[in-house]
């Protein structure tokens, strides 16, 4: 059963709490289970955001353009009613000041980065999250961001420079060295990370189903407009041209620089917090004028730091199918769980 709703002006009732009046400012739009269909490509694998105890989380969009989440229940009981109901509440409530601007965006950013590097560097054993992504990256009301969902994190023996294991994660945000061979370290987490920064700077998805046979992962989307420059073609349209095109040049180059093949040339979380703090201009000069964004090496250089990477979403869609591995998508991060700042 899939549910989603959508805030409107006007009075109107909480679906699921009949009779009890919301505010006179809110309405609830009910969809039909055809729109949902609709909208999620029929539920689709590719379209899955996460998943809770209650039921799994879809991303759709309606025929006018809006995007929607919707949560398909597992199964119906008064319980499941009752905490969607809250849940589509709460999220209401706070839609419209919850708005991210770029200096929430920036903070964000470098919140989550002191959490990563706080597991990579100081925790004892190191830690490896091994499932960063948007939804686990959790704020409270004064948008203080805190890293949450250790389900799937290890620990890093003193000595080792990764652990070998079974693959879980979420798509579009697994290492290729990961996704294939389950070699986890912390430049997994690295590569994850800087799926996230070109996230906040974008706001568009970690991979883009173009058609039935062809998808497009966010770097492979940003890395040929960062080398031409073009950096305002890649910031959110939400943000409607407030932001500081400094930090965001900061912020795609250094997501970008997360995101190279070869788990040795990305930074280490602590070089990622100094080049978005700016604290080094000399290293993101170097970075900016590296090989990796010279437009006249744009072949040669795509193809070793990225095009030539199998996307991490068609290794899943193999071992997902493969007798030998199991691939766990990461769950929602709804529940209480330890945070690292």
């Amino acid at each position: 059963m899939g549910w989603a709703s959508c805030c409107k002006g006007s009075s109107g009732v909480l679906p699921g709490r009949r009779g009890k009046k919301k505010k006179k400012d809110t309405t609830w739009r009910i969809f039909s289970l055809k729109e949902l269909q609709s909208a999620t490509n029929n539920f689709n694998y590719d379209n899955k955001l996460g998943e809770g105890g209650f039921g799994s989380v879809y991303w759709g969009q309606l025929w006018d353009g809006s995007q929607i989440a919707v949560k398909r229940l597992k199964s119906w009981s008064n319980k499941a009613e009752t905490e969607f109901s809250i849940e589509v509440e709460v999220l209401a409530k706070h839609a419209a000041e919850c708005h991210l601007g770029w200096e929430r965006r920036m903070k964000i950013a470098i919140d989550s980065a002191e959490g990563i590097a706080y597991l990579h560097h100081n925790a004892t054993p190191r830690i490896i999250h091994r499932d960063i992504k948007a939804s686990n990256v959790l704020m409270d009301s004064n948008f203080q961001a805190r890293v949450a969902d250790f389900g799937f994190a290890k620990l890093i023996p003193d000595g080792a420079t990764h652990v070998t294991t079974k693959v879980k994660g979420t798509l579009g945000y697994l290492a290729p060295e990961y996704a294939m061979l389950g070699k986890a370290s912390e430049s997994c987490d690295v590569f994850s990370f800087g799926v996230l920064l070109l996230e906040l700077a974008s706001g568009k998805r970690p991979v883009e189903t173009l058609n039935p046979t062809t998808k497009l992962t966010i770097t492979e989307w940003a890395l040929p407009l960062a080398r031409d420059k073009k950096f305002k073609e890649i910031v959110d349209p939400k943000l409607k041209d407030i932001f500081v095109e400094a930090e965001l040049k900061q912020m795609v180059l250094v997501g970008l620089a997360c995101t190279q093949n070869k788990p040795e040339q990305r930074p280490i979380m602590s070089e990622v917090i100094e080049l978005l703090k700016g604290e080094s201009a000399e290293k993101l000069s170097n970075l900016e004028n590296g090989d990796m964004f010279k437009p006249d090496l744009t072949n040669s250089c795509q193809g070793s730091s990225h095009s030539s990477r199998p996307d991490s979403s068609d290794c899943l869609a193999e071992e997902k199918n493969s007798n030998t591995d199991t691939i766990d998508e990461a769950v929602d991060s709804s529940e209480t769980v330890p945070s690292a700042r």
